[in-house]
């Protein structure tokens, strides 16, 4: 370490009283040079007429451990001035290991009261009243020295030096307690005296804290203060703990001591060693410091506000941005965007320039926040009955990252995720057809990145087994959805595949594939009864004309025995049934066919025998109608109710040639379709002059 921290600062006469009391002893740190001018005898006057000294005049107390056995040598030596007479100092040595606060001051270990002036103390080689011979102590022993001034007192005080082959305790000189040098803060004095630490501006504010890291020099357990006066360094009181302004004039002054960590009340603790420090004007020195941005999206790039890295506690100073430290010096080429300087990861420098024209530079290490992890993912769901090509889509269970404290927004576009507009309010229910969203994953650093969330509606999934059927009205029938489902839900409360028994009717089945149901409507229909349309009679056969239901027809007239064709001959005069069913096989229909007794020839003569024809029998029959033609097909006469369904051979009230005629007669039989009849024949008319 340097001389100046390796000397125990001097001791001024304005000290306070205590020092010169046993009990306040001033801790002796090694084997350090000692200078002090005492004043007083102190707050209470040691009575040491039990030794070889009077009473106290103007004293000083002092205490010291030896670190290893041996012999201790001092000599203390007054100081002066030339052409003044030296001044008379005696000794006393009391232990070792002795309580101030109950022990007699009597049987010194060693004593001196000569009564001449001059150097007093212990030597192995002086010899005179002045001096006594070596203290030979042990490892560990503790001693207390009084030095007193007799009258007069001595302006200058003395200088105490050390010698012998015992060493003295000081946690400054334990390899194990200080195991580096302690360096002393600023440069050499040209013109002597204490060290220059360089600060800008000065007068100006200082942060004393930041020498301390320097002094100790990596030495543990060791507390730095600071302050304005010499006494106030040597006892550690008044310490300066916030930035002051300094200036070049004063001299400013630090303090340390040990601190055992185990031990608080080890007498280590008690040594302080100082030193003494000015200013001068210099450059300052801004701290190297590292900033963050956002490398978004993984763009290789981010923004970085160079005005926010904290490089120098005077928020007043300028700062001026280089790309290297050849452009810094030549004040070239300086960034002119800090605030927001897109960049990758590098080391720019900055130039720190204070009101008070104080110049210093530092480097700002530009980094990226770690990574936002983002990627894409797919999620379906299940669509919506209303508008089946569509979904409602839960977005946030979208898995597209494993990274803990972030949030995510989504967006319809990419660019808006980039950009940060348009984002979708309703992400937990989000109505869309197949496609895409982005979302825009932040972390706890507001970073982001940007990933595909790919929307998959799920469609319907219908039978392709279940189908409408049509049976009998009378029946029942089975309605399959068939295999491969998840689950059945029916109409009916069935949850099996199929379900049995069922009679005409609406149905629906939910499918279940998946988590998504799907309904299915399914009829059971009743089969169209097939209708006679028409029956045309001719003779004694007649055709039965049917329409409706499912061919092919079956035809019967006992509904017994059945047949493809739908005509019938030889058949009964009068009233005859038919029946017809369809392909379904269900309950026949039938229609009463009435075959109306035949008259084939008139002879209108007026002998009453077959004048005429009459087919008023059928009266009964709706919308019955005769209906004469000549072989031409001219209508010739037509009989309905009004002329009571006969003919007499005439035409227009004139008789008709002799000849053959065709005639038809067309009714509704009275059921429920009231299906049409018509009775075709011939006639001969015989009219005889």
């Amino acid at each position: 370490m340097k001389k100046l921290l390796l000397l125990v600062v001097v001791f001024l006469s304005q000290m306070a009283f205590s020092q010169s009391d046993c009990v306040s002893a001033i801790p002796v740190c090694g084997n350090s040079d000692i200078s002090y001018n005492p004043n007083s005898s102190g707050t209470v006057q040691e009575n040491t007429s039990p030794s070889c000294l009077d009473v106290e005049h103007y004293s000083v107390w002092y205490v010291f451990t030896a670190a290893t056995s041996g012999t201790i040598e001092f000599t203390i030596n007054p100081n002066t001035v030339p052409n003044v007479n030296h001044y008379d100092y005696d000794f006393a040595v009391y232990g070792a290991n002795i309580d101030c606060a109950t022990w007699d001051f009597g049987n010194a270990a060693s004593c001196n009261f000569s009564g001449l002036s001059g150097p007093t103390g212990l030597s192995s080689t002086e010899t005179g009243a002045q001096w006594n011979p070596p203290l030979t102590v042990n490892a560990g022993e503790t001693y207390y020295l009084l030095i007193d001034n007799y009258i007069p007192s001595n302006p200058y005080g003395f200088s105490l030096t050390w010698g012998g082959t015992a060493t003295l305790s000081s946690a400054f000189t334990d390899p194990t307690l200080a195991p580096n040098p302690f360096i002393a803060p600023g440069d050499p004095n040209p013109a002597g005296g204490p060290n220059l630490v360089s600060t800008c501006p000065l007068p100006g504010q200082f942060n004393f804290n930041t020498l301390s890291a320097g002094i100790l020099n990596g030495n543990p357990n060791f507390i730095i203060t600071y302050h304005t006066t010499a006494n106030d360094a040597l006892f550690g009181t008044s310490p300066i703990t916030t930035p002051i302004t300094v200036n070049a004039t004063d001299t400013y002054y630090y303090s340390m001591h040990y601190q055992d960590p185990a031990d608080p009340n080890n007498p280590l603790n008690a040594c302080r060693q100082t030193g003494s420090f000015k200013f001068k004007l210099g450059t300052i020195t801004p701290e190297n410091v590292t900033i963050k941005a956002c490398n978004n999206n993984g763009a290789g790039t981010a923004t970085f506000n160079l005005l926010s890295a904290n490089v120098y506690f005077d928020n007043t100073a300028i700062k001026k941005f280089y790309l290297t430290l050849n452009d810094l010096n030549a004040g070239t080429n300086e960034i002119q965007n800090p605030a927001n300087y897109v960049s990758g990861e590098k080391t720019v420098y900055v130039k720190v320039i204070t009101t008070g024209q104080c110049v210093g530079h530092s480097t700002i290490t530009l980094q990226f926040y770690p990574l936002v992890e983002a990627y894409d993912a797919t999620i379906e769901s299940c669509f919506i009955d209303s508008n089946i090509t569509t979904a409602s889509f839960d977005l946030t269970l979208a898995n597209v990252t494993s990274q803990n404290g972030t949030t995510k927004k989504f967006y319809k576009t990419q660019a808006d995720a980039v950009a940060g507009t348009n984002e979708i309010l309703n992400p937990n229910a989000y109505i869309s057809a197949n496609g895409v969203v982005y979302v825009r994953v932040i972390s706890e650093n507001n970073c982001y990145a940007i990933s595909k969330i790919t929307l998959k509606v799920l469609p319907p999934v219908h039978s392709n087994v279940l189908k409408d059927q049509t049976i009998c009205m009378e029946d029942t029938t089975t309605l399959d959805a068939g295999p491969g489902f998840d689950g059945y839900e029916w109409s009916t409360g069935a949850t099996t595949q199929s379900i049995t028994n069922v009679g005409v009717g609406s149905y629906w089945v939910k499918l279940k594939t998946g988590e998504c149901w799907t309904l299915q409507p399914v009829k059971v229909l009743s089969s169209q009864q097939p209708v006679i349309t028409t029956i045309d009679i001719t003779n004694n056969s007649f055709t039965v004309n049917v329409a409706g239901g499912k061919a092919p027809y079956k035809y019967s007239i006992d509904g017994i025995n059945w047949q493809d064709s739908n005509v019938f001959t030889n058949l009964p005069r009068g009233e005859n049934k038919v029946y017809v069913k369809d392909a379904f096989d269900c309950t026949p229909i039938e229609v009463q066919v009435t075959v109306p007794n035949l008259l084939n020839a008139i002879t209108p003569n007026g002998d009453n025998k077959n004048d005429f024809i009459d087919y008023s029998a059928l009266a009964y029959k709706k919308n019955l109608v005769f209906t004469v033609y000549d072989r031409y097909g001219n209508m010739l006469y037509q009989a309905d109710k009004i002329r009571n369904y006969t003919w007499d051979g005439t035409s227009g009230g004139k008789k008709i040639i002799t000849g053959t005629y065709w005639y038809t007669i067309t009714w509704n039989e009275n059921d429920k379709n009231n299906t049409e009849t018509k009775y075709s024949g011939w006639v001969l008319v015989k009219n005889i002059e």
